[in-house]
């Protein structure tokens, strides 16, 4: 049977990471999960330690000091993921943005021959559930900037909603991946595109979170701004073996 994980990144998630790892444990298919646990201030790693002695071979943590960023999250989750030897490896919020139940469906999409599926809110128009007008408005252009700018036909260039092949993860270099907040999820897919592999999206929809707060910021955004023009001429190396 494949071996599939789920990263799952926290920060004050308190309210939602109960609900979400029961969620993902529910599905047929046996998937495991690994929280990036930052040090979070409202008890968020307490509620996964007591989960642990009920699913002691399939949840996993790691507890990093402090707020370190989405990007430098990912990387920490997906090195541990090859080195445990998982078959493929999925990205998913906490708050239920992101539907577990479209698991399957990502994960077929890689086992039909993608590398990496994209749970895409903009592949069919726009499919997205409580954002303000304004904030689709900027996320959808934000994908039209970067797929223009990068030549890349992924229509959802931000999204967070992911499954690779483990042999992608073996073949990005981690450690030159340089953007650390949503831009991360840009420099992952252009550098998954660009090192030949097959990219495809998967229809979802995206529904804001109703718990907790949300960890988006206007620095976030000029961070992929400015880090799409500096990617647009940066040469894109595979991983030194």
């Amino acid at each position: 049977m494949d071996k599939k994980i789920v990263i799952i990144p926290t920060y004050n998630e308190k309210e939602n990471i109960e609900k979400i790892i029961r969620a993902v444990f529910a599905l047929e298919g046996e998937y495991h999960i690994l929280v990036i646990e930052d040090g979070s201030p409202d008890g968020t790693a307490a509620i996964v330690k007591k989960l642990q002695s009920e699913f002691p071979e399939k949840l996993h943590m790691i507890e990093r000091k402090g707020k370190l960023g989405l990007g430098t999250a990912y990387i920490t989750g997906f090195k541990w993921s090859v080195e445990h030897g998982y078959d493929y490896i999925f990205e998913m919020d906490a708050d239920f943005s992101h539907n577990p139940e479209d698991l399957p469906r990502l994960y077929k999409a890689c086992a039909d021959g993608a590398d990496l599926a994209i749970g895409s809110r903009y592949c069919n128009g726009i499919s997205v559930i409580n954002w303000p007008i304004g904030r689709v408005i900027m996320s959808y252009y934000a994908s039209v900037y970067v797929r223009t700018v990068l030549r890349m036909k992924v229509y959802d260039t931000t999204a967070g909603f992911k499954c690779y092949r483990r042999r992608v993860l073996e073949t990005i270099d981690l450690d030159r991946v340089k953007m650390k907040g949503y831009g991360f999820q840009i420099e992952m897919k252009y550098s998954t595109y660009k090192l030949g592999f097959k990219v495809q999206e998967v229809p979802i929809i995206f529904v804001d979170r109703t718990e907790g707060t949300s960890k988006m910021s206007s620095g976030i955004f000029g961070e992929a701004f400015w880090g799409v023009m500096k990617l647009r001429f940066r040469k894109i190396k595979p991983r030194k073996s």
